[in-house]
């Protein structure tokens, strides 16, 4: 499967994916990876029923989903994959699936350290998290649209300090 978007929403399958992020990137699967709706039958149910027919969906656990899926370009259908949590991401990454950019959407913290767009907002967690994903070489696009300008990730948790 050809990987062309890797995200991070806590919303999971919503608008802007169906209406925005699917059409960009001419993508005829989503992946949701997140251990809570992999044992839910009923939030999977949900959020198959929420998809247009024509667009597969597959939901899975993180474990399951780095031991079964590689990251890859031009490998047959277009896909988008959907973490809520930039962790679930990372264990992802170190479990064997790898990929150099993670779209950051939508992510809510009670415990902000840092709000990054009115969408986004870190602890100190996901900004550790982060820095991990940048000293691998990962890049970061923060934005939840496609038309919207990324913003630099690098000079936001840079100003936060170690």
């Amino acid at each position: 499967m050809d990987i062309a978007l890797v995200r991070v929403d806590n919303r999971l399958v919503h608008g802007q994916i169906l209406e925005a992020w699917v059409p960009f990137t001419k993508s005829s699967a989503i992946i949701v990876v997140d251990d809570q709706v992999a044992n839910d039958f009923f939030r999977e149910t949900v959020i198959k029923m929420a998809v247009p027919r024509d667009i597969e969906v597959i939901v899975s656990n993180v474990e399951d989903f780095a031991d079964n899926y590689k990251y890859g370009r031009g490998q047959g259908r277009k896909a988008i994959v959907l973490f809520s949590v930039i962790a679930d991401a990372l264990r992802a990454f170190q479990g064997g699936f790898i990929f150099d950019t993670l779209n950051i959407g939508n992510v809510y913290s009670e415990e902000c350290l840092k709000q990054c767009s009115p969408s986004v907002m870190l602890d100190g967690e996901d900004i550790e998290t982060i820095r991990i994903f940048l000293d691998a070489g990962v890049n970061i696009d923060v934005r939840r649209v496609p038309r919207e300008k990324p913003i630099d990730i690098l000079k936001l948790i840079t100003m936060i300090g170690a």
